[in-house]
C-alpha cells in the first residue's frame, strides 16, 4: 500500500514526504523507490506523445560510428552497411518531447496505408534532438521519400524493472556496511609487502592504488577516486592504450587478485559494454579463457560486440539471443564481466549473494544508485571486497524525470560515498586518488 500511495502523490505532482527528507539508513528504499516510481511516471505519460506527419530520412550507419565507435570490433563492418532511419525532435514539436534513450522504441505507422506500425530501435540521440533508429528490412523494402509516418515511442523498462528488484532486495546489513559506512572493520595495511606487477610501467600513485585494493578486507568499500576506466580514440592503437589509468589499475588487481588468491572470485561491473568490453579483452591477454565469462544483456546486438571476446561470451545462434551457461558452470569462473544491469542474469541464474570475494564498480559515477545496487544488493554479503572507482564531476546521463533529477537520483553511489568523513578524510586506507 505504501508503494501505491507514493505513485498516486507523484501522478499528482506532489512530493511524498519521504523525498522531503534526508536520504538516511531508515528512508533508502522508500526514498530510491519514489525516485524510481518518478521515472515510471514520466514513461507512461509520455507513452501517449504522438509525432504527426513526419519525414523520416536515411543516412548510412558509417557517418554516425566515425566518433566513438568501436574501432576493434571486425562487426562493425556490418554496422557500417546499415541504414539509421533519422529525424529531428524539435523541427517536429512545438512543445515539449520526450527524453529518449539508445534501446527505447519507435513505432512509425505510414499514413495512407491500412498496415501495421513498424517497430524500430532508437540507436543513439545526439544533442538530445536528433534520433537515429534502426528498422528491419520490413520497413526499409517500402519506404521512399514520399513517405509520411505518425510516430510514437515505447520506452525499454529493464533498467528500471532491474532497479526496483534491487532497491527493494537491500538489506539492513548491505545499509549498514556499504550504503552508510562509518565503522571502520579493516584490518591494518600491510606496507611492506613488495608487488611482482603484471605491468611494471605504473606509476608510483598507480602502484599505491593496487597495493591498497589488495590489503582491502570486507565492508567499507575502498574508492578510487580517478579517470573513467577507458577512453575510447577511435584509432588502431594497442588495446592495452585504451585503458586509462584507473582502467590499468583495475586491471592489475584483477591480475594480481586472481594470482595470489586461487579461490577467489571476481565480478567486474561498469555502466555501459563497451568499458566491459575493453576490460574483457585486456584481461584475456593474461587469463587462461577459460576462467573468463562476459554476461550480456539477452538481446544485445551481436554485430556490437568485438569479434574476439565472442568466445568469452555464450550466444545461441537459434534463438539469436545471448544466455549465461548452467549455474554449475558460472561459479567455476573466475572472473566474470557485466553492464550494472545484465548483473541481474547472474543472480537470476542462482548465483547466492557472497559467491564473488571481489567486486569491481567501475566507473560508479556514471551510474545511477539504483543500477549499481543490481550487482551490490543481490550478489554482495558482509564479506564481500567492493571496490568502487568513479570520476569526480561525473554523474548518470539517463535519468528522465524532474522529480527525480531534482531529488538526487542522478547522484551515484560514488559520489554519496565521497561525502562520508571515511572518504573525505583521504584516509589511504579506505580511498585513492589517481
Amino acid at each position: 500500500m505504501r508503494g501505491l500511495h507514493i505513485e498516486d502523490l507523484i501522478k499528482r505532482d506532489i512530493v511524498p514526504e519521504v523525498l522531503k527528507k534526508p536520504l538516511s539508513s531508515s528512508t533508502y528504499k522508500d526514498y530510491f523507490a519514489s525516485l524510481l516510481y518518478a521515472e515510471d511516471y514520466y514513461i507512461e505519460k509520455w507513452s501517449i506523445f504522438e509525432l504527426e506527419n513526419v519525414t523520416l530520412q536515411l543516412h548510412p550507419a558509417s557517418i554516425y560510428l566515425k566518433a566513438g565507435g568501436n574501432k576493434h570490433s571486425k562487426a562493425n563492418n556490418k554496422m557500417d552497411d546499415k541504414t539509421f532511419v533519422v529525424f529531428k525532435m524539435d523541427s517536429l514539436s512545438k512543445t515539449r518531447w520526450p527524453f529518449l534513450l539508445s534501446r527505447d522504441f519507435v513505432f512509425a505507422k505510414r499514413l495512407g496505408k491500412e498496415i501495421e506500425p513498424f517497430q524500430g530501435v532508437i540507436y543513439r540521440v545526439q544533442k538530445s534532438t536528433t534520433v537515429l533508429v534502426e528498422f528491419g528490412d520490413e520497413f526499409h523494402s517500402q519506404h521512399d521519400s514520399t513517405c509520411r509516418y505518425n510516430i510514437r515511442f515505447s520506452f525499454n523498462r529493464v533498467c528500471l524493472k532491474r532497479a526496483h528488484q534491487a532497491i527493494a532486495a537491500v538489506s539492513d546489513s548491505l545499509i549498514g556496511k556499504f550504503l552508510f559506512p562509518v565503522s571502520i572493520s579493516q584490518h591494518p595495511m600491510r606496507t611492506s609487502e613488495c608487488l611482482d606487477l603484471y605491468n611494471r610501467n605504473l606509476d608510483r600513485d598507480e602502484k599505491s592504488t593496487v597495493h591498497r585494493i589488495l590489503n582491502v578486507r570486507g565492508p567499507p568499500p575502498f574508492l578510487v577516486k580517478g579517470p573513467l576506466c577507458a577512453t575510447f580514440n577511435g584509432n588502431s592503437e594497442s588495446f592495452l592504450k585504451q585503458l586509462s589509468r584507473t582502467g590499468l589499475v583495475v586491471k592489475e588487481a584483477v591480475l594480481q587478485i586472481y594470482r595470489r588468491h586461487p579461490q577467489s572470485k571476481i565480478l567486474v561491473c561498469a555502466p555501459i559494454n563497451s568499458t566491459c568490453d575493453v576490460l574483457t579483452r585486456s584481461l584475456k591477454m593474461e587469463i587462461p579463457a577459460s576462467d573468463i565469462f562476459r554476461a550480456n544483456a539477452a538481446f544485445r546486438e551481436i554485430e556490437g560486440v568485438p569479434i574476439d571476446i565472442l568466445s568469452s561470451c555464450l550466444y545461441k545462434r537459434e534463438a539469436e539471443c545471448f544466455s549465461c551457461p548452467s549455474l554449475h558452470e558460472l561459479k567455476e569462473f573466475r572472473v566474470i564481466f557485466s553492464t550494472f544491469t545484465s548483473s541481474y542474469r547472474l543472480y537470476n541464474a542462482g548465483i547466492p549473494a557472497g559467491h564473488f570475494s571481489h567486486i569491481f564498480m567501475v566507473d560508479a559515477s556514471s551510474a545511477t544508485e539504483p543500477e549499481t545496487m543490481v550487482a551490490l544488493a543481490n550478489l554482495a554479503d558482509e564479506s564481500t571486497n567492493l571496490i568502487v572507482t568513479g570520476a569526480p564531476g561525473n554523474s548518470s546521463s539517463t535519468v528522465r524525470a524532474d522529480i527525480a533529477r531534482q531529488k538526487g537520483l542522478r547522484i551515484s553511489y560514488f559520489e554519496r560515498l565521497c561525502e562520508f568523513s571515511l572518504y573525505k578524510n583521504g584516509d589511504s586506507m579506505f580511498v585513492a586518488q589517481l
